[in-house]
């Protein structure tokens, strides 16, 4: 039984990892958990209210999810999908246990709570600072960080710098 789930929430507890040796032709591959409370927001006059949101177990399948449980953390806040499946299994002592999961296709990290993004060494953006470039048109504007300029999407009035 599975259903389509898509879900914000935060993460409850530090990511947990399992990796599995390579099968044959197969490439190792992993599985990473996480524990999230996802929200249920209610609209109301003076805005969202949480009126009983939920925790689950998220997990997602690759490759790669050593190097990605060292960006996720407790606290943080992501929007999950995938889809909702019912595990069925027997415990220790025989009885029959059920709960469901969501088998995630992604794991969003959204910008709350978060303090800083680093890059590692040697790599670089997409597009480079640079102070020679013509003024942007349209719905773009120049925006100062750190490290100099870059191009940046902002809202109708595009002439503001920030």
């Amino acid at each position: 039984m599975s259903t389509h789930f898509m879900g914000e929430g935060n993460i409850g507890s530090d990511p947990e990892v399992k990796m599995f040796a390579p099968n044959g032709n197969q490439p190792p591959r992993g599985v990473m958990r996480l524990n999230v409370r996802f929200d249920n927001p209610v609209p109301t006059d003076t805005g969202n209210v949480d009126k009983g949101g939920f925790w689950a177990n998220v997990e997602i399948w690759h490759r790669d999810v050593e190097q990605w449980a060292q960006l996720y953390q407790k606290g943080m806040r992501v929007m999950v999908s995938g889809r909702m499946v019912l595990d069925e299994w027997q415990d220790r002592e025989g009885e029959n246990r059920s709960q469901f999961k969501v088998q995630a296709v992604r794991i969003g990290m959204l910008p709350f709570r978060v303090a800083q993004v680093v890059l590692e060494p040697g790599q670089q953006p997409l597009r480079q600072p640079s102070s020679t470039q013509a003024p942007q048109q349209g719905a773009y504007a120049k925006a100062a960080g750190p490290e100099g300029e870059w191009d940046n999407p902002v809202g109708a009035d595009s002439n503001d710098s920030g």
